[in-house]
């Protein structure tokens, strides 16, 4: 059965950003868990296994980026998202994509401007440890850097559009997510976590299912830290903005878990 989308002359409800690279055995199942009104923006970054084909006939919207990397297909697909509330989500069913509606729910009722998933690894296999220990030591140097006490910098995440756009990210590598989280602290943005299961994902990983590719990942994200304070205001060549500007201090302690939240139906 065909996953059932917006009309596309229709502004959809809320956006999934699904960047992809040669992920055809896992798009039924990521895109069979949109949610009803939301628009699947899967973005192709190169992919050799019809994976951009398999997408469209499962009735998602089909981005095509050329230059390679996670973060150019991240923000690909923010620039092509009409929505004001946009999502992101891996494509390689690890993460069930209805896991974000009480994240969008969060962010429309304005208690939060970000809202992250921290991974919670469902059966072996799930969470390599080498990729978890990277992860770990990233979320520390976050903390020292902002003051945000998060526990994971997972991809499931929600925002609205514009103000994503206003902080003006520019890594095109495996330091985009942390560059969002760093650039919205220093927004003074109110920055949410909660626990989502994490299953283990179909095929290999193309960052970090290698000590190597943990380690160019953490390279990558480590030169974001270093990153002087963004102001918003700025705006760049891709777009200008300013980020929402509520909440409170880095070193308030916002950004901990609130709890877990339950999404759909898993394998």
């Amino acid at each position: 059965m065909k996953a059932v989308y917006p009309n596309p002359t229709t502004k959809p409800d809320v956006d999934v950003v699904l960047p992809c690279l040669n992920e055809a055995a896992a798009l039924p199942w990521v895109l069979a868990f949109i949610p009803e009104g939301w628009r699947a923006l899967v973005v192709d970054n190169g992919s050799t296994d019809g994976s951009a084909d398999v997408a469209r006939d499962l009735g998602a919207t089909v981005v095509h980026e050329e230059r390679r990397g996670f973060g150019a297909a991240c923000h690909a697909g923010l620039l092509a998202a009409t929505a004001d509330i946009v999502c992101f989500c891996d494509c390689d069913a690890s993460l069930d994509p209805s896991l974000l509606v009480p994240f969008v729910r969060e962010i429309r009722d304005g208690e939060a401007d970000l809202v992250l998933g921290r991974r919670r690894p469902q059966g072996r296999g799930a969470w390599p440890a080498h990729a978890r220990a990277g992860n770990l030591a990233l979320s520390r140097m976050l903390r020292r850097r902002t003051g945000v006490r998060l526990h994971d910098l997972g991809p499931l995440r929600a925002a609205r559009r514009e103000d994503l756009i206003g902080l003006g990210l520019t890594d095109r590598r495996s330091g985009y997510p942390l560059q969002m989280v760093v650039r919205a602290a220093d927004a003074g943005w109110r920055i949410a976590e909660h626990d989502v299961p994490y299953l283990p994902r179909t095929g290999t990983s193309k960052v970090t299912g290698t000590w190597r590719g943990t380690w160019h990942a953490v390279r990558d994200m480590r030169r974001v830290l270093t990153e002087p304070a963004y102001a918003t205001s700025q705006g760049t060549a891709e777009g200008t903005g300013q980020g929402p500007g509520r909440g409170t201090p880095p070193d308030s302690g916002r950004g901990t878990a609130h709890g877990p939240f339950q999404g759909g139906a898993h394998r």
